[in-house]
């Protein structure tokens, strides 16, 4: 299903951030690929309010971001509950800038402690690492049931089984390539410096 971003948002970045709920409310297991953005359950506030400030510029839309803000921020207490999330970054996605200086700071240093609960496993792709599959546009998996993909027109759901297989071989295959735990901190720690 594509549906354009002109018609999710026309209403407002909040009513846009609603309409996602049923699908987080029914998701057992997560896993997000991004290679540009940290992706929204681990995102702070501050970094949350310069991304949907930026798509609210872009798109033009309805100028709701501090409500939108509330409706995500609502949204990640989802990462405190039984759910699994399995997060794969790129490493480059560290050094995008969303927000200036101090917002990115807070924001890696959040990711370092979210990676301390139990059920969310952030990896790290490093950019030197020797690749078997290039960088591939960020996608986020629900269950093994819908596969969601940002273009920059429109909104991409995926419920196809064919397809739902190949993102999640995809996602196994970045997997592989991820450091976790401390080499993944190390790598976290190094972008918080490259701030300084």
């Amino acid at each position: 299903m594509y549906i354009q971003w002109q018609q999710l948002e026309g209403n407002g970045l909040k009513q846009a951030q609603q309409s996602a709920l049923p699908l987080w409310d029914r998701t057992q297991q997560f896993r997000f690929y991004s290679p540009w953005l940290i992706p929204g359950p681990v995102q702070t506030a501050s970094y949350i309010k310069a991304l949907l400030t930026s798509i609210r510029d872009r798109r033009n839309t309805t100028d709701d971001v501090d409500a939108a803000v509330e409706v995500r921020l609502e949204k990640q207490k989802i990462v405190y509950t039984q759910r699994t999330f399995a997060i794969l970054l790129e490493e480059s996605a560290l050094y995008n800038r969303m927000g200036g200086t101090d917002v990115m700071v807070g924001q890696l240093g959040y990711l370092l402690s979210v990676m301390a609960l139990p059920r969310v496993v952030i990896g790290i792709i490093p950019r030197d690492v020797e690749r078997s599959l290039m960088p591939v546009e960020g996608f986020f998996m629900f269950d093994d049931r819908t596969v969601k993909v940002e273009l920059v027109s429109a909104h991409l759901t995926v419920e196809q089984e064919h397809e739902l297989r190949m993102y999640a071989q995809t996602f196994a295959e970045l997997y592989e390539m991820a450091v976790f735990g401390s080499a993944a901190r190390e790598i976290i720690t190094t972008a918080i410096e490259s701030f300084h």
